[in-house]
């Protein structure tokens, strides 16, 4: 976390602009316009890029479906590509002590809604609350828990933290607040 003063805490938020995401587009995209390419190839009967042979691929039916499965790898490829433009879940939470105010700010998918700002009271806080779930796919959110309304979650859904550094956080952020922590 980023503390600024003992008055103000200011937590930055990383959205789709991940390595991660920038690896998964690219290789989507190569490989979306291999099969494209490979499924017309099939329909003209010359490879029209050197290294990707169609030579025994008939157009129909297995170069249809190439074309069609790297059409849709384009747009999976491009819609991808559109989130980490526009930076998608980015953003920042923003606890003011000051003010006694606490604002989180994300950034949407373009349109009327981009923006997403929540801003509530510091006194409306209850807790802390922590999810977490071990196994293959382990899960540990924080939450926030607000009176009156549903639990907001603090940390990304895809943020891999280990069980001491999101009980650290969990702690830092309780004692800045001057709230309890739930499950522990």
């Amino acid at each position: 976390m980023n503390r600024e003063s003992e008055w103000l805490w200011i937590e930055p938020i990383i959205g789709s602009r991940r390595i991660s995401n920038f690896c998964w587009a690219f290789i989507l995209l190569l490989g979306a316009l291999g099969f494209f390419f490979v499924g017309i190839s099939s329909y003209f009967g010359k490879d029209l890029i050197p290294f990707l042979s169609s030579r025994q691929i008939l157009f129909v039916p297995q170069g249809v479906v190439m074309c069609f499965y790297g059409i849709a790898g384009l747009f999976l490829s491009f819609y991808l590509w559109c989130t980490i433009l526009w930076n998608i879940g980015s953003g920042y939470n923003k606890f003011d002590k000051k003010k006694k105010t606490v604002s989180l700010f994300r950034w949407g998918f373009p349109g009327e809604n981009r923006r997403i700002f929540i801003k509530f009271f510091m006194k409306d806080i209850q807790g802390i609350r922590m999810e977490i779930q071990e196994g293959i796919y382990p899960r540990r959110i924080l939450y926030l828990k607000i009176k009156g309304q549903q639990d907001i979650p603090l940390t990304r859904i895809g943020e891999n933290l280990s069980l001491r550094e999101i009980e650290e956080k969990a702690a830092e952020l309780a004692r800045f607040l001057r709230v309890s922590i739930e499950g522990l």
